[in-house]
């Protein structure tokens, strides 16, 4: 998608808040490979301290082996990879965890829509299959809205 750039702040904000109203997840942000980076996060949620590296080291597509080995950091958090999915055709999702005690470790997803990714962190006690769910039909909203905001141009 050679528009992205044309996409309101506001679509992206939208995206986020409706997703944080299902009440599954405690987090959500939209980012993309290449500056601005991070397109819409919760404003009170970690996901805003989401840096330029992390998300560079997540979206990479070469040596992805190496996210199993050595983890995933997201805003800080360290994060262990449980499926990666990601650049699969028609899946384009990824599976992870917080890490920390069980009780206290969350489930993350990240899913790929056109040429933004959407990461989610669930709310204490969600599963990770439910939360990818949300998460991929979020993807459809999110690719509609996209549609919709570039047939205006």
């Amino acid at each position: 998608m050679q528009c992205i750039q044309d996409i309101s702040e506001d679509v992206w904000q939208d995206c986020i808040s409706i997703l944080l109203q299902t009440g599954m997840c405690c987090d959500a942000a939209i980012i993309t490979n290449s500056p601005p980076w991070l397109l819409a996060s919760y404003s009170e949620g970690n996901l805003l301290q989401l840096t330029q590296e992390e998300i560079q080291i997540l979206l990479a597509r070469e040596e992805r082996e190496k996210l199993f080995l050595q983890g995933v950091t997201l805003a800080g958090i360290k994060c262990l990879l449980i499926r990666d999915n990601l650049y699969a055709e028609g899946n384009n999702t990824m599976d992870l965890r917080t890490k920390g005690q069980s009780r206290s470790s969350r489930a993350v997803t990240v899913v790929q829509i056109e040429s933004v990714w959407l990461v989610v962190i669930g709310q204490k006690g969600t599963e990770g299959g439910p939360l990818n769910l949300k998460a991929f039909e979020m993807a459809g909203y999110v690719r509609e809205a996209i549609q919709q905001q570039l047939a205006h141009f």
